[in-house]
């Protein structure tokens, strides 16, 4: 959710194998990653118009790219765009994979005092909404797929910290992994564990593969299955088909089941 995305970096070093980033019109391949130099005067700029003009809107970091990436230890561009974020009073919505994040837990208590959430949006309980990515919650698989991403371990951790400090927490199962994260009995597991922890929204959808380069999603994809998984390797090209989604039957009984499991848990599977 949000009114306007803001992504500090372009690329990913996480380096995701299944990211539709790869090979598409942001960056020819998430093994690098470009610095956005301009970003923090540029957001400064927008955010001062908008406060002036008393327009308000939720800013939401990370939409085609993680604001939390190894790189950001060092630079802090993240870390500065949250602080202009508060100055203007705006509320923010995180997503990543990064438990990075809980460095900036000061900022967000201020953007929770500070921040002015749009009319439409006043309900609820924080200004600050932080939404945790996975596609399994397997430390090994995670570490095939995401090979540069800390663990998913990591992040069940940095959910709980964050939840026991107020804040708006919940967690995106996109995508889910066909044959290997979207079962049945998968789901229900990772919807039990993030129950357990309190999080307050899960929602998730198929995978997509793009593209027909080396450098394109669906080539890398399909490559780690048939290394790693090959018992599953023609059946998840067999959902694909040359497509870009899978087919339609593949994809609702992946929402059928998501809509399962937010039933037997209680779990909005949005954050409004």
């Amino acid at each position: 959710m949000g009114d306007y995305s803001l992504n500090p970096y372009i690329g990913c070093s996480f380096n995701c194998e299944y990211c539709y980033i790869n090979g598409s019109k942001y960056v020819e391949s998430t093994d690098s990653f470009y610095i956005k130099s301009n970003a923090l005067q540029m957001f400064k700029n927008q955010l001062k118009r908008k406060a002036k003009a008393s327009e308000r809107a939720v800013i939401l970091f990370g939409s085609a790219t993680d604001p939390y990436m190894n790189i950001e230890k060092e630079l802090l561009l993240t870390r500065n765009l949250l602080n202009v974020a508060n100055r203007f009073k705006f509320p923010v919505h995180i997503v990543t994979k990064s438990d990075l994040v809980l460095r900036d837990i000061e900022i967000f208590k201020k953007i929770n005092i500070n921040g002015v959430l749009p009319k439409d949006l006043t309900f609820l309980d924080s200004k600050v909404m932080i939404t945790f990515s996975f596609s399994s919650l397997d430390n090994e698989i995670a570490k095939i797929f995401e090979p540069n991403a800390p663990s998913p371990k990591k992040r069940l951790k940095a959910i709980k910290i964050l939840k026991d400090e107020g804040f708006l927490v919940g967690a995106s199962l996109m995508p889910l992994l066909p044959f290997i994260s979207d079962s049945d009995e998968d789901i229900d597991k990772i919807f039990s564990v993030l129950n357990k922890i309190g999080v307050d929204y899960i929602f998730g959808g198929p995978l997509t593969l793009f593209g027909e380069s080396n450098n394109d999603s669906k080539i890398k994809y399909y490559k780690i299955i048939d290394k790693n998984f090959p018992n599953i390797s023609e059946a998840t090209k067999q959902i694909f088909k040359e497509k870009e989604y899978p087919n339609i039957n593949y994809q609702k009984n992946v929402y059928k089941k998501l809509g399962k499991a937010c039933n037997k848990y209680k779990i909005k599977n949005s954050i409004i």
